[in-house]
């Protein structure tokens, strides 16, 4: 007998994450998760760059296979963290590298009832990304590796990232990273997290990506700006208050301390001028906080040079403009009360969920708008024989008005006179037919 080829580990859990049984597929998750840890904790260990798009592409038909919306969440985040199982910042980054080229190479063969699972895929791995960067308190040699390779994977015109990816990926960033990191990243780190938007902005010849950057980065900066100054102004209060009731504890601790008067009685009290700080988790927004004058620098410098096309610095120019407009304390939508300002930003975020939904939906929505429309009609016509009929008009009297002129019609039908018996008109001339009647009726 020939003996039996022993496939390598990488293939195995592949084949098996992209099993039909729903079991199968989650015990190789677990596998693998155990076989990462172990397999990156040695010291001449680790993956190659074929072995993590093999791993992936038993990943990504094991997202494929996992059918209900609360199922597919949760693989997604257990698929997500598998980067935090990985025990180098290199190994991380080669795994997140071969997520977005396999997610570059398959997206073509993804059906319209499957998007939106990968989209949410797409937005769990960029947050663990982030989330990882975090734990390293952000530090810049590895912030610059990561957004180099975003930058070569997707967002570069030699990248081999579909439309699709490019544009969910710009989307996302934004909100991704200010879930993440809002509370601790200050307004420097932030202009270089879009630093490569502001290169490829000016250097792209594709219409579609300079509009989605424009769009989704630096216009939504400008939008959200008066709600990064409300938060900015919110901690500046908070830390007000902190000082305040720290120099009022330093106040009743010395009133604590002095000499008490004569024939007071000195009791100890363990709850007297103890006061925990509180973690205050809600007090922090979700907003990124930005240097609005070094965000028009930096887009001036970029879209000023010899190399960049008319197209994108005429647009380009036109975000400087806002950027500058906010750097002097002027804001766009100052003659907006606040609530309203709230509102059009509300109904923004509703025209993209409703450019999600799949076309059934919006049909079916559209079909309830025309029944609604039809009953309207229905009963504006009601209305107007009501008006015609007068207020006091009786409709059962207006009923038999109806059928007697039904009536009346009908008999006008009956008693309309043939075309043969017509009247004569004087001068005219009788047809062939008549004349041989009549001289048959003088024989």
């Amino acid at each position: 007998m020939v003996p039996r080829v022993r496939l390598p580990p990488e293939i195995q859990l592949a084949q098996r994450l992209a099993g039909n049984e729903q079991v199968t597929r989650d015990r190789a998750v677990r596998k693998l998760r155990k076989y990462i840890v172990a397999r990156t904790q040695r010291t001449a260990g680790g993956f190659t760059h074929d072995e993590l798009l093999k791993v992936w592409k038993g990943l990504f038909y094991c997202m494929w296979m996992q059918d209900k919306p609360l199922l597919q969440e949760e693989l997604g985040r257990t698929i997500s963290q598998l980067l935090h199982a990985f025990q180098t910042t290199e190994a991380q980054h080669l795994f997140i590298q071969t997520f977005w080229q396999t997610m570059n190479r398959e997206w073509t063969g993804i059906d319209r009832l499957r998007l939106d699972k990968f989209y949410m895929l797409m937005r769990l791995v960029l947050k663990e990304s982030l989330t990882a960067l975090r734990t390293r308190g952000w530090e810049e040699r590895q912030t610059k590796q990561l957004l180099e390779l975003l930058t070569t994977e997707i967002l570069h015109p030699d990248s081999q990232a579909p439309n699709g990816v490019k544009s969910h990926f710009i989307e996302i960033f934004l909100e991704e990273l200010a879930r993440v990191g809002a509370a601790e990243l200050t307004a420097d780190q932030n202009l270089k997290f879009i630093d490569p938007f502001c290169r490829i902005a000016a250097q792209t010849k594709d219409s579609l990506v300079l509009h989605n950057i424009t769009r989704g980065i630096f216009e939504t900066i400008v939008e959200q700006a008066p709600f990064a100054i409300e938060d900015l102004m919110d901690e500046m209060e908070e830390e007000e208050e902190e000082e305040g009731d720290e120099e009022e504890e330093d106040v009743s601790s010395k009133k604590l301390f002095r000499k008490p008067p004569k024939g007071a009685f000195c009791g100890t009290d363990s709850d007297v001028g103890e006061e925990w700080p509180e973690d205050d988790e809600d007090g922090t927004g979700t907003v990124l906080q930005f240097d609005y004058e070094a965000v028009a620098n930096r887009l001036f410098e970029v879209a000023s040079q010899q190399g960049t096309p008319s197209l994108n610095r005429k647009r380009l120019y036109k975000v400087i403009r806002k950027l500058q407009d906010l750097a002097e304390g002027l804001f766009p939508e100052d003659d907006i009360p606040e609530k309203a300002y709230r509102k059009l930003l509300e109904g923004r975020r509703e025209r993209k969920a409703k450019k999600r939904l799949p076309k059934s939906r919006l049909q079916s929505k559209a079909g309830r708008g025309e029944r609604k429309d039809q009953n309207a009609d229905l009963s504006s016509r009601s209305e107007r024989m009501r008006q015609w009929q007068g207020t006091g008009a009786d409709p059962a009297a207006a009923q038999e008005q109806r059928r007697g002129r039904d009536r009346r019609g009908a008999c006008k039908r009956r008693r309309r006179p043939q075309a043969a018996a017509r009247a004569k008109a004087p001068g005219c001339q009788e047809p062939d037919t008549k004349k041989k009647r009549t001289q048959k009726s003088e024989k």
